[in-house]
């Protein structure tokens, strides 16, 4: 009884099944989908090669320090970066002195608390600090960017798919929209403070480019600050605070590695051994 009882219910779902898949086949021929304007014009990551990629990766610091000061000089106006404390710029190279003074000259200040009143007040980051965020909060954030919220850089290369490589692409994608999107899908056009960028997802983004042109920075080393260069640059940076400890964590899985190969030759031979003198 409890056979056929079984056997009834799972043909009822195989028959419920099939009936779905009818359903949804008949749909899709009688009413195919429509192509969007995210499917049509939308692009993957540029491909982007850095020092930290693959197995045996590593920062390059000197590409990093012009990352933060990209990031500090442009993108520190709008985007916080939370996770950061600025004693941990020294991973970057900068010596104790040189992160006082970064901190020291932060265009924002950190939140406090008046000892004297017990009021809320601000004051000079210190090294211990997290690098305070250009806004008070979310509606202040939200007032100063046409109702838009910047995001929080600190793992914006873990949040967004692509990585690194899709931050370089957006931040080297801004551009006119095409004329055949404005023939195919007028709606899709960029409204008032929208503008066109192919690598964003749904193409039209609020941020307005932010490195529009060559020589926003000058670079201490020497390096021409290009709108590409400055993207690369400020992409492995977010790469760091993304991963601090990237490198260690390469250098502590070749180890393991290391490990158990010359475990498991050592085993093999154990067994070799011992069962060296019993026959099959």
């Amino acid at each position: 009884m409890i056979r056929i009882g079984a056997f009834l219910v799972g043909l009822f779902f195989s028959g419920w099944l099939i009936v779905s898949f009818g359903v949804g086949a008949v749909a899709y021929v009688s009413e195919p989908p429509q192509e969007t304007a995210e499917h049509a014009f939308h692009l993957e990551p540029k491909k982007l090669s850095l020092a930290s990629d693959g197995p045996m990766g590593k920062f390059d610091r000197q590409q990093l320090q012009r990352g933060f000061q990209v990031y500090k000089e442009v993108c520190s106006a709008c985007h916080s970066m939370r996770l950061v404390s600025f004693r941990n710029l020294a991973e970057l190279g900068y010596t104790e002195d040189e992160v006082k003074a970064i901190a020291a000259n932060w265009p924002a200040q950190t939140p406090s608390i008046d000892p004297a009143t017990g009021e809320a007040t601000t004051r000079k980051p210190l090294p211990a600090d997290y690098i305070p965020s250009p806004h008070a909060n979310e509606t202040a954030a939200r007032a100063a960017n046409n109702n838009a919220l910047p995001p929080d850089l600190s793992l914006i290369t873990k949040a967004r798919h692509g990585g690194a490589p899709y931050v370089y692409s957006l931040l080297t994608g801004y551009q006119e929209p095409p004329a055949e999107l404005a023939k195919r899908f007028p709606d899709a056009m960029p409204g008032p403070g929208l503008n066109y960028n192919p690598y964003f997802a749904n193409l039209n983004i609020a941020m307005a480019n932010p490195l529009g042109s060559d020589g926003i920075v000058t670079y201490s080393d020497g390096t021409n600050a290009t709108t590409d260069q400055m993207a690369k640059d400020v992409s492995a940076f977010l790469v760091w605070t993304a991963e601090p400890t990237l490198e260690k964590r390469h250098q502590t899985g070749w180890a393991v590695l290391i490990f158990l190969i010359i475990a498991t030759g050592l085993g093999y031979m154990a067994y070799r051994n011992v069962w060296a003198g019993v026959k099959h």
